[in-house]
């Protein structure tokens, strides 16, 4: 499968490549940038994680992008639509790269990857998991006009599953 590429005025949404790895591995193997994402991995175990969101593309045909930052052309982060199996419903997801952090990138991937979901697959609603104690995730989320909806348990931990605007609320459809 061929993974559409999008754009926004500071990101690039392309293909996972292996470049990609190094500086995924440093994110996974930061305690800090990772305990929302399932923790520190070592480099093995992210490349795993790599080689799952392509994967996912195909077995979904949609999925996690990267992200580049077109100033720069770094790998900054990813965002995407994610469904594995045993996930309550598909979501928008993202993590971004520390030095990335604090500009507004992650608000502006989601507001493109949910007009992609609305607008290109058709979906009616998306939602996002995030971790009770994640405030930036959930700070995004409160941008994106996503609502607490209920708590659910994923991956073992206590999360709030957040209800994004439907198309006609979002000014997408």
């Amino acid at each position: 499968m061929t993974i559409p590429e999008l754009s926004t005025e500071r990101l690039r949404f392309r293909q996972w490549r292996n470049e990609d790895l190094a500086p995924f591995a440093a994110f996974y193997a930061d305690p800090a940038a990772s305990r929302f994402i399932g923790g520190p991995s070592n480099r093995e175990a992210v490349w795993r994680r790599i080689a799952s969101y392509v994967g996912h593309w195909t077995l979904r045909g949609y999925g996690l992008w990267a992200l580049e930052d077109k100033a720069t052309g770094r790998f900054a982060g990813y965002c995407g639509l994610w469904y594995p199996d045993g996930w309550p419903e598909p979501e928008i997801g993202w993590g971004l790269m520390k030095q990335f952090q604090g500009r507004g990138l992650i608000t502006e991937a989601a507001l493109r990857v949910r007009a992609y979901a609305y607008d290109v697959l058709g979906w009616q609603t998306a939602a996002s998991c995030i971790a009770d104690d994640n405030g930036p995730s959930r700070r995004v989320a409160a941008r994106l006009g996503a609502r607490p909806e209920r708590n659910i348990i994923i991956l073992g931990n206590v999360a709030t599953l957040y209800r994004h605007p439907a198309p006609e609320q979002s000014g997408q459809s």
